[in-house]
């Protein structure tokens, strides 16, 4: 939210600026936005782990789970340059990052599960919001790697992308892995496939077969999202 409301304010004071003739609020706005941007690194910053915590509590301390939603931040643009670095380089370590998408919440934390609604799952929308925050800040390599892992997970979709899927390591599942009640279609989602194709390089969605490594044999797999039986949605 600290994201969302400082990239309000500098929009505001750009309104103001250029666009309703108002000098003396934009100045406002944007001290108001500077001093955010101060106290959010100061408050949400875990030197320990090089990565903003997920939340401070009334007390002032710091919810230290590993989350996606630090992705969000880049896109917003309240991170310092090193910050943001150090922010995309964490979110494309495996724990995270599975090939096919960014998980919600880092594999080994608390509650993580990865058919979990909200802790371990992948949303292709929170995951292109990550990669077009890279792209921002001139991490124009990460943001590739990311939007190429989801647009190869779109083909096994039909070319789309549904609200959310299974936070299963590529390395473990040649194909992604259906979240039983995601959404399909849905907005978000289909407007990641749009950033990540862009941001990809390749403009052409791609089969299923043109996505997938080739198995024991040279076969490839179908061109299918997988689920996996008797496993349920756990939500949360």
């Amino acid at each position: 939210m600290q994201g969302y409301a400082w990239r309000g304010l500098r929009e505001c004071s750009r309104l103001a600026a250029e666009v309703w003739g108002d000098p003396a609020w934009a100045g406002q706005l944007r001290s108001l936005a500077d001093k955010l941007k101060v106290r959010f690194r100061v408050d949400f910053w875990m030197p320990e782990h090089d990565f903003p915590a997920l939340a401070v509590d009334g007390e002032g301390r710091q919810v230290d789970a590993l989350a996606s939603n630090a992705g969000h931040l880049l896109w917003a643009g309240i991170l310092y340059p090193e910050d943001a670095r150090a922010v995309a380089l964490r979110l494309l370590r495996p724990d995270f990052f599975t090939g096919w998408g960014i998980r919600t919440l880092a594999e080994g934390q608390h509650n993580y599960h990865p058919l979990s609604y909200h802790n371990g799952s992948v949303w292709p929308h929170d995951t292109m919001l990550a990669a077009e925050g890279m792209a921002s800040y001139g991490l124009r390599d990460q943001a590739a790697t990311v939007a190429r892992g989801l647009r190869d997970a779109a083909a096994y979709f039909g070319n789309t992308l549904p609200e959310l899927f299974g936070g299963f390591s590529r390395q473990d599942f040649p194909v992604p892995v259906q979240y039983h009640h995601a959404g399909s279609p849905q907005a978000w989602a289909a407007a990641a496939g749009l950033s990540a194709c862009r941001l990809a390089g390749e403009g052409t969605p791609r089969t299923g077969q043109q996505a997938g490594e080739k198995r024991d044999g040279g076969a490839a797999p179908a061109a299918e999202a997988a689920v996996v039986p008797g496993m349920g949605a756990a939500r949360g």
